[in-house]
């Protein structure tokens, strides 16, 4: 090296360049980016087939690359970059109770409701309706899974709002509608709306039925009558809907109410934000409290029969937390595989490491198994016509709920691990994948209120419990691991079913197998042999519950990271 001689006094020191450059960046991952979502994800493709939504293959290969664009990508980062905020005034004293969003935020909802994500279920029924557009669901929240709330909500409150026909008749039209339509102004200058809930209240949390807002009726009583909603509300997630499904007693009891944001002569509602939830994930979707003063709402089904109407969105709603932790499952996993792909140490690529291929192959089970129980529910949701899958949907929808969004904290968790400190950093995705984890297990019902309405429907309806194991059992004689699985599970409820102390007692346990038995079935049916034998090797011999990268020896773990991993 032949370095410069110091400069003389009085003379200018100019540095070779050649020593100002410290270090050359090697030996780190390219940006998971610019990418097809659902070409690179082999799993999706396979049950987007078998649930009989092949038909949609070109439309979701088009949405697939949209979601992996950079562009779109950053729309996320802006979005939980800059939180909603809130707005009780305008300049000139008026109350307009307006919560403002980045335009990122509003871009992801275009994007969202330009795509049918709240609505093509109920525009175009039929034969994989719902698979369909859960895939499509399941491939936009892994870009961002915030705004997915209003879009949730909008589509859930559907089935509750056919039920009163006069309000179906003016409202049903705007939420189908395919536009976004932001603007704080009467949903009477709309196209497009959007619909939240307000269920939960201070005393009550998942009891509702202890709620004490009050529905008093303003003239004539009964369904699609209007009445002035007095008294407050816990959480009221996207504030900024045009319109909310309440709960409120009226004098008949525990009523379902549609309230709207503005007065049908123009005139603002009087129910009043009284401030954002500081949340610790789910930034980008504004979630308040809010009191209601007098706010004119109108009646949904039955009076007295309130819990019966609205949980029929609710059960759209849990199965969307379905879809959004296997979401956030397969984008974890994704950023895991990718990073181990393109990243060496101790002399060796990070997923040729026998541990790490451990690890790795694990995440890789586990996130295909939870896409494979949610798109089995779209099928059955689409097949309502049937009582065998009604009835296998009343069990599997609390059991899948309660599982997968239960199982996602950990995946976000040791996912950010096998990327170490990079994973931890702001400018990363894992942060925010790990903060949104847990809002699925604790939305809509947490773990227990999912394991309680389990034992509710098989005390209601003892016949769905064989249909669902009569699903289970398809896979029998396939893996002897599976079939004593399968048997000891028959076994123990036939002894715990009469005795509901001991039921409720064992609830979560009995309901952990249900859903590892579902998904052991449906891996081994139709899951590569490698994928089946690693879930029964851990979550069955292991009896469910395990650590991640506890996979038993003899399992082809390169072959399930090649078929998880995607390519850039």
């Amino acid at each position: 090296m032949n370095a410069k001689q110091p400069n003389t006094p009085g003379t200018l020191f100019e540095p070779d360049p050649w020593l100002a450059q410290t270090h050359e960046v090697l030996n780190q991952p390219p940006a998971l980016e610019n990418y097809n979502l659902f070409l690179q994800d082999k799993a999706l493709q396979e049950a987007v087939e078998r649930e009989g939504a092949s038909w949609a293959r070109q439309e979701l290969e088009a949405f697939g690359k949209l979601a992996g664009l950079r562009e779109t990508i950053e729309l996320g980062f802006l979005a939980n970059d800059n939180k909603p905020s809130f707005h009780t005034h305008d300049r000139f004293g008026h109350r307009i109770d307006e919560v403002r969003f980045h335009p990122a935020y509003h871009e992801l909802m275009r994007l969202a409701m330009e795509h049918g994500l709240h609505s093509s279920p109920w525009q175009q029924p039929g034969e994989g309706a719902h698979v369909a557009r859960a895939a499509k669901y399941y491939l936009h929240t892994q870009v961002e899974a915030a705004h997915g709330c209003p879009v949730t909500m909008t589509f859930a409150a559907m089935p509750s709002i056919m039920k009163q026909p006069e309000l179906a008749e003016l409202w049903a039209p705007k939420i189908l509608h395919r536009d976004y339509d932001p603007r704080n102004v009467p949903d009477s200058e709309k196209q497009s709306v959007t619909i939240g809930m307000a269920m939960t209240e201070k005393q009550g949390g998942s009891d509702v039925r202890a709620n004490t807002t009050r529905a008093l009726p303003t003239g004539k009583e009964g369904p699609g009558q209007a009445y002035e909603l007095v008294g407050h509300k816990w959480f009221v997630s996207a504030p900024m809907c045009d319109a909310f499904l309440v709960l409120a007693q009226a004098p008949g009891g525990l009523s379902c109410f549609l309230m709207p944001r503005w007065r049908p002569d123009g005139t603002k509602n009087p129910w009043q934000i009284q401030r954002l939830k500081n949340k610790m994930g789910n930034v980008a979707n504004a979630s308040s409290e809010a009191e209601l003063r007098g706010a004119l709402g109108w009646m949904v089904g039955e009076e007295g029969r309130g819990v019966p109407t609205i949980i029929e969105m609710v059960a759209m709603t849990r199965f969307d937390c379905m879809v959004g932790s296997s979401s956030g499952m397969r984008q974890a996993t994704a950023q895991a595989l990718h990073h181990c792909h393109h990243r060496s140490a101790f002399g060796a690529r990070l997923s040729d490491q026998p541990l790490m291929q451990n690890v790795l192959a694990d995440l890789a089970v586990e996130s295909e198994a939870a896409m494979a129980l949610t798109m089995r529910v779209g099928r059955a949701l689409d097949a309502t016509d049937n009582e065998q899958e009604k009835l296998f949907l009343r069990l599997a929808t609390p059991v899948g709920k309660y599982w997968i969004c239960k199982r996602t904290p950990n995946q976000a968790y040791e996912a950010m691990e096998c990327i170490g400190g990079s994973g931890v950093m702001e400018d990363c995705i894992m942060p925010r994948l790990f903060r949104e984890s847990p809002v699925n297990a604790i939305w809509e019902g947490s773990g227990n209120v999912q394991c309680l309405d389990t034992l509710r429907a098989l005390q209601k309806s003892p016949e769905s419990l064989d249909a669902f194991m009569a699903e289970v059992n398809l896979a029998v004689g396939s893996d002897q691991r599976f079939d004593a699985f399968v048997n000891q599970l028959q076994q123990d409820f036939g002894a715990a079913i009469g005795n509901p102390q001991q039921i409720a007692f064992q609830a979560r346990d009995l309901v952990d197998r249900l859903a590892v038995s579902l998904q052991a079935s449906l891996l081994i049916r139709n899951a590569p042999a490698a994928v089946a034998d690693a879930y029964c090797g851990s979550r069955i011999a292991g009896q469910g519950m395990h650590n991640i990268g506890a996979l038993p020896a003899g399992i082809d773990a390169r072959a399930i990271i090649e078929r998880a991993t995607p390519h850039v």
